[in-house]
């Protein structure tokens, strides 16, 4: 399931550095693309420092930065979403979805903890 992950993020970003390729020059276009360039990238660097982690405490820390970064690229192209620029549909469906996985690995791990401090 990492691997998937892995590349779904890597996928993401590259198919985020694709989008930017297209859009309008414009001031507003060159700000928003610089920002989500740096969270979309950041989602899939900051998931391989996931995958790396050594405790649950440094899991959960790692992937509330990833969470972060997934809900700001959201953001980014809801914007461009809503100036009509670009039709970016299918990249907020994605980044829904990982949003998804991401919050339910959170949640998974959270449970695992609070369960193993009810049941000493």
């Amino acid at each position: 399931m990492q691997n998937l992950i892995k590349q779904r993020t890597k996928k993401f970003a590259l198919d985020i550095l694709n989008l930017v390729d297209v859009l309008p020059n414009s001031v507003g276009t060159k700000i928003i693309s610089f920002q989500l360039i740096k969270s979309s990238t950041s989602v899939g660097a900051n998931y391989r420092a996931v995958c790396r982690s050594r405790s649950d405490k440094e899991f959960i820390s790692k992937m509330q930065i990833v969470l972060e970064e997934i809900d700001e690229s959201a953001y980014w192209l809801e914007l461009l979403h809503e100036k009509r620029w670009v039709d970016v549909t299918i990249l907020l469906k994605e980044a829904d979805e990982l949003t998804a996985i991401f919050v339910s690995s959170l949640k998974t791990v959270k449970s695992r903890i609070s369960n193993s401090k009810t049941s000493k």
